[in-house]
This record gives C-alpha cells, sequence and structure tokens, in this order.
C-alpha cells in the first residue's frame, strides 16, 4: 500500500530530521512513500493545503481527540485497509495549532498518539516509527517485541 506522508512544515532539529529520515528510510522497505511539506499561515490555510495534497486518497489526521491504537492494532487497521483494497492513504500532522473542524470531518479517521502533548517534531519522528513497527508486525519480524 502506499503511503502519503503530509506535514505542515518539515522537522526543525538535529535530532527530529535525523530520526525522520532513519525511520523514512526503514519504512520504503515495506510500503511505497510520498512525502508532501506544506505550508500554511493559518489552520484554514494549511488544511486546504492537506486536503489538495491528499487528492483522492483517504485521509487519516493526527489529532489528539482520535483513536488510539496499539501497535498491534495500528498493524491490524492497515492490514484491514489494504486488504478492503484501498490501495493509498493519506496521513497528515497539522502545524502547532492543529487541524480545522472542517479538515476533520473530511478525515476517514482521526488518529491519536496518546494523551501526551508531543512537540510537532518529535509527533513526526513517533507517526514514522509507529508505522515502520506495525509494518514489521504485519511481516512477522522481531522488531516489536510485544
Amino acid at each position: 500500500m502506499r503511503l502519503h506522508l503530509i506535514t505542515v512544515g518539515e522537522p526543525k532539529l538535529a535530532y527530529a530530521r535525523a530520526g525522520w529520515d532513519e525511520y523514512e528510510k526503514r519504512l520504503r522497505r515495506y510500503h511505497k512513500l510520498q512525502v508532501t511539506r506544506v505550508a500554511g499561515r493559518t489552520p484554514e490555510a494549511a488544511g486546504d493545503a492537506v486536503r489538495r495534497a491528499a487528492g483522492r486518497a483517504p485521509l487519516i489526521l493526527l489529532d489528539p481527540r482520535g483513536r488510539q491504537f496499539t501497535s498491534e492494532g495500528l498493524s491490524a487497521y492497515l492490514d484491514a485497509q489494504a486488504l478492503g483494497g484501498t490501495g493509498e492513504l493519506a496521513l497528515a500532522i497539522g502545524g502547532p495549532e492543529g487541524h480545522t473542524d472542517a479538515l476533520r470531518a473530511d478525515a476517514r479517521l482521526l488518529w491519536s498518539l496518546g494523551e501526551l502533548t508531543l512537540p510537532h517534531d518529535l509527533a513526526m519522528v513517533v507517526l514514522l516509527e509507529a508505522l515502520y513497527r506495525a509494518a514489521t508486525i504485519s511481516a512477522g519480524e522481531p522488531y516489536h517485541r510485544g
């Protein structure tokens, strides 16, 4: 399945750029990836840019109001999407102000990384690591020791 990762902005801190690069490289072993960085001076402008970037792909927004997954649960969800014929998913991390209600209404799923508030840069790395871990679970590889 193709994963289209859409971020408002890009990692600015060195640790986050390094983490993003590492997990993006690892994740490419399991999925076709597209990365799109969008800008937006306001949440509305960012939401419009995310919507345009996602195109027709079902949109998954990272949002604190969303569903939380275990690693196994995320793996099962992604597998079910692929088996159900979804060829591409667009996963979007909003800017510091988050997503608008209008964009949330358009999403197939709101996904919360947990109850903690994470810095934007760290959330980007956590997203990629979670997707990588889910991919290794699906592949039956030993990275995850749940």
